[in-house]
């Protein structure tokens, strides 16, 4: 999962198994208490009609109708208790309405008076609302089907029947297309707004906020696969030199170029963040510690092979720390830790001349030592002063 863009498998899994489960867009448990609310609704006012006299015709279609209002109080308590609904029954629950809506003009003495197709507007909106649109579309075929089936009764003349089930099955499917259109204008701005949260605007890189979201996952993630969690702090080198110099839009290219160089050499899986001013985070798992130094040292060498349109280049100092997950911890706790670490690293890697990398030591041990130093690599002279040369241990 790199800067710009997610590319975890696991994570892509998810979502489209999410996207079939739940109705689009929205939350299954919003969803259900939504339907079940239409449907109780639709009771209610249903039920009336058995206190009026003359509204229903008498004998086993009034029956057939007290059934009816007695199947959407039962199927309003079943959403509101199960508090989750799939898209699959959502779609069958639309249907369900249509039907229902048929049923009740066959037990009624007048339906033109009493149930005018104006009734299917409670499974046109929650169709449009709720599903995507290819069973949306079915319905509106239905919708369509039902206003004839229910108005034939009522009309001898066939033109006057097409017309009239034709004007109110186009009123209410415009009524449903208006708000499934409206529904994704909204999806729209909503998916906007949570890239434009997560992002940062200058490098189109992830930002703190989504690091600290991400944190949990990537914990249990480290720890269901039996790895290391690695995170890299990476600090341009006299960047505010730069900036002085040249000007602050000659910097904020030569982020952006250094943003996009990164994002390319990054695995799929790491996440690649800006954290602030010239200093980003790259959070990863690796088996060994090995792993995390190659790592490093080819963004190391990204960042110095980076140009801005002027040509404008900067180098960058690396501070790698690694850790196990560790059960009970908190992950973004543990994750800042981590972050913190590789930040001592890395001015660490300042100190021993930039444009290097150094490994942070493990923390230490109940005994109160270390259980691995230092390592550095770059291209500062011998005489640079250097951090403690790592041995052979590893983390």
């Amino acid at each position: 999962m790199i800067g710009r863009r997610s590319h975890a498998p696991d994570v892509a899994r998810g979502d489209r198994a999410e996207e079939r489960r739940l109705p689009t867009g929205l939350d299954s448990r919003v969803a259900a208490h939504s339907l079940a609310a239409l449907l109780l609704i639709g009771a209610l006012m249903g039920s009336l009609n058995l206190l009026v006299d003359g509204v229903l015709r008498e004998g086993a279609p009034r029956w057939a109708y007290a059934v009816t209002m007695v199947l959407l109080f039962a199927l309003a308590a079943h959403l509101a208790i199960r508090g989750r609904v799939g898209q699959a029954h959502t779609f069958v629950l639309v249907l369900l309405g249509d039907v229902i809506y048929l049923v009740v003009v066959l037990c009624i003495e007048d339906p033109l008076r009493y149930a005018t197709p104006l009734m299917l507007l409670f499974p046109a909106l929650a169709g449009a609302w709720f599903l995507p649109l290819r069973p949306l579309c079915v319905h509106m075929l239905a919708t369509t089907g039902i206003c004839l089936a229910a108005l034939w009764p009522s009309y001898d003349n066939a033109v006057g029947l097409v017309v009239q089930a034709g004007v109110s099955a186009g009123t209410l499917n415009a009524a449903a297309m208006g708000v499934y259109l409206l529904r994704q204008r909204v999806q729209r701005l909503l998916e906007a707004t949570e890239t434009l949260s997560h992002q940062d605007s200058l490098t189109g890189l992830y930002n703190r906020r989504y690091l600290v979201e991400q944190a949990p996952r990537m914990w249990r993630q480290a720890r269901r696969d039996g790895v290391q969690l690695s995170a890299m702090v990476l600090d341009l080198d006299h960047f505010k030199r730069l900036n002085d110099e040249f000007g602050h839009a000659v910097g904020d290219s030569v982020l952006r170029a250094v943003a996009t160089s990164l994002t390319g050499a990054v695995r799929p899986a790491d996440l690649l963040a800006r954290t602030g001013g010239e200093e980003l985070v790259v959070l990863g798992s690796v088996g060994v510690v090995a792993e995390g130094r190659r790592l490093a040292e080819r963004l190391r060498v990204a960042v110095a092979q980076a140009r801005s349109d002027d040509g404008h280049a900067v180098t960058a100092s690396v501070g790698l720390a690694v850790a196990r997950p560790v059960e009970g911890e908190d992950p973004v706790a543990a994750l800042w830790r981590l972050i913190d670490r590789a930040d001592a690293a890395m001015y660490v890697a300042k100190r021993g001349g930039r444009d290097r990398v150094a490994l942070a030591d493990r923390p230490r041990s109940r005994t109160g030592h270390a259980e691995s130093s230092t390592w550095q690599r770059g291209h500062a002279p011998a005489s640079a002063p250097s951090p403690r040369a790592v041995g052979s241990a590893e983390l």
